[in-house]
């Protein structure tokens, strides 16, 4: 089973992002999975916005989940993003998007690929996370409540 852990980096975590609209945040995501993970910023922002041309990926409660699919990439990466000012997404409720995992997978993994939105959605679905999520102090905290939310579901 993917976990959330299994997808992030501490520094593929941001707290305090400021976006206009969705087309900064998406140069932004790119920017940070460039940097996390050695990715061409470019192809990120470039992947993600064509798929989100095919539906939002804003799926409620002002969240989304924006993602797409990279040649050369080993394995389904994830960057966190928790917004200053929520921003219009199209979402399904119509609310403005706060909180985003951006999942960039390789080009061939489509089942692993769905497993990881599977496990994402799952889990900022829980509202209470999300208030946690909302809640953190600095990206350091937001990392420790992604990356160990398994940890304490277990025990």
């Amino acid at each position: 089973m993917v976990e959330l852990s299994d997808l992030l980096v501490p520094e593929a975590v941001l707290s305090g992002v400021s976006a206009a609209n969705k087309k900064t945040l998406f140069q932004q995501l790119g920017i940070a999975a460039g940097r996390a993970y050695g990715l061409d910023p470019r192809a990120v922002t470039d992947r993600v916005a064509a798929r989100e041309k095919l539906g939002s990926t804003g799926f409620g409660g002002g969240i989304a989940i924006p993602h797409g699919k990279l040649d050369g990439l080993k394995q389904v990466c994830g960057v966190f993003a928790r917004l200053n000012h929520p921003i219009d997404f199209g979402a399904i409720d119509e609310l403005p998007v706060d909180l985003v995992f951006l999942l960039v997978s390789p080009s061939g993994a489509g089942a692993d690929h769905l497993k990881a939105l599977a496990c994402v959605s799952r889990r900022l679905r829980d509202r209470n996370f999300a208030a946690k999520l909302r809640g953190a102090g600095s990206n350091d905290a937001v990392f420790a409540l992604l990356a160990g939310v398994e940890a304490r579901d277990a025990a």
